[in-house]
C-alpha cells in the first residue's frame, strides 16, 4: 500500500495567537474549535492520481488536544471519483499509516462526513477555505520583525511535520454543521506545506 501527498495546509481555531495546543498545554478558551483545511497539489495512491482535490476537517477538542479525544466532521472533495473519495478516507482516516494515522490517533468520534464543494484559495499570505453553507475562513500571515512573516518549528502538536510553519490571523472562522457552530474573528491561523506518505 503505497500513496503520497503534498501541498497546503492551514487552519484555524478559536485560540488567541499563538495557539498553545501546538506546546500541548492548554486552549486559551478551555476548548478548541478548529477548521483544518489540505490542498494536494501532488497525490497519489496506488496509481490513484489525488492532485488537485481539498480536504477539510471541523475539530472539536473539549479540553488539551494532546490529550483530549476530538469530534470531528470530515469533508471530501466533491469532485472526488469513487476511488478518490476512497483513497481520501484510507489516507485520512489513517488506515494508510503515515503521519495522517497519528493525527487521527486523536479523533474520538467522526460526527459526520459529506461530500461538498471545497474552494480553497492562496495568494500572498492569504488562505481561504469556503464550504457553501457549511464553513468559511480566512487567514493572513502575521507581520513580524523587519516586515517579514512569524515562523515557528519544532512544536510538538504538529499537523505538518518537518516543515516551518507561518503565524497568521484570521479575519474570519464561521462554520454550521453537525450541531457544532461558531463565529470567529481575529483568532489564531497556521498554514504552512505538507508532505505525507506511507510508511516505507
Amino acid at each position: 500500500m503505497t500513496w503520497s501527498l503534498k501541498g497546503t495546509y492551514f487552519e484555524s481555531c478559536n485560540c488567541d495567537t499563538v495557539c498553545p495546543c501546538l506546546f500541548l498545554s492548554p486552549p486559551t478558551e478551555e476548548e478548541c474549535t478548529a477548521l483544518v483545511g489540505w490542498h494536494i497539489e501532488d497525490g497519489n495512491d496506488e496509481g490513484v492520481s489525488l492532485s488537485g482535490l481539498n480536504m477539510a476537517l471541523a475539530v472539536h477538542s473539549p479540553g488539551n488536544m494532546a490529550t483530549t479525544q476530538w469530534n470531528v466532521a470530515v469533508y471530501v472533495d466533491e469532485r472526488a471519483s469513487e476511488a478518490q473519495n476512497a483513497s481520501l478516507m484510507k489516507i485520512f482516516g489513517g488506515q494508510g499509516g503515515g503521519h495522517p494515522a497519528r493525527l487521527a490517533s486523536h479523533i474520538g468520534q467522526i460526527v459526520g462526513v459529506r461530500s461538498v464543494p471545497i474552494n480553497f484559495t492562496a495568494s500572498n499570505g492569504k488562505y481561504g477555505l469556503s464550504i457553501p453553507k457549511i464553513a468559511d475562513v480566512e487567514i493572513e500571515a502575521i507581520t513580524g520583525q523587519g516586515d517579514g512573516p512569524v515562523t515557528i518549528t519544532g512544536h510538538p502538536l504538529c499537523i505538518a511535520p518537518g516543515f516551518t510553519a507561518t503565524m497568521a490571523k484570521a479575519s474570519r472562522n464561521i462554520y454550521q454543521d453537525h450541531g457544532m457552530e461558531w463565529g470567529l474573528t481575529d483568532k489564531t491561523g497556521i498554514f504552512s506545506p505538507f508532505a505525507y506518505q506511507s510508511e516505507q
